[in-house]
């Protein structure tokens, strides 16, 4: 028999605290975190982490496939867990790939010129 060797599909799900609200994202996790690993795990996720931030926290998952991730999206207990966060007006981001634990963005710097268009050329002969 052959493993499947495809990479895993990540998915993140932002929560973010809210100033009006009654809970806070790290109380929501507290709340639904053993029902969304539990419900993920026999739904086919492969991995997940839970990251911590100042504003908020990301449960990023990875599922096989898109269609095992929208499977388990689309479960009752997923939908009433997402419609619980504190502020699901603006404070829920659901997308694929890594999410707020990717780093803040650094712009380039601007890179130096390659060397070669500063060696000195010969004098021409007989000059």
């Amino acid at each position: 028999m052959v493993e499947d060797m495809r990479p895993a599909d990540w998915w993140s799900i932002e929560i973010l605290d809210a100033e009006h609200a009654v809970t806070s994202a790290d109380q929501w996790r507290d709340a639904y975190a053993q029902t969304l690993v539990e419900s993920a795990v026999t739904n086919g996720a492969v991995q997940w982490t839970w990251f911590e931030f100042a504003w908020g926290v990301v449960l990023e998952i990875a599922f096989r496939t898109e269609s095992a991730w929208s499977a388990w999206r689309s479960l009752p207990g997923t939908r009433a867990a997402l419609d619980a966060v504190p502020d699901p007006v603006s404070g829920l981001l659901v997308h694929r790939g890594h999410g707020g634990a990717s780093g803040g963005y650094v712009p380039r710097l601007p890179r130096i010129a390659p060397s070669a268009d500063r060696v000195a050329l010969p004098e021409p002969a007989g000059a």
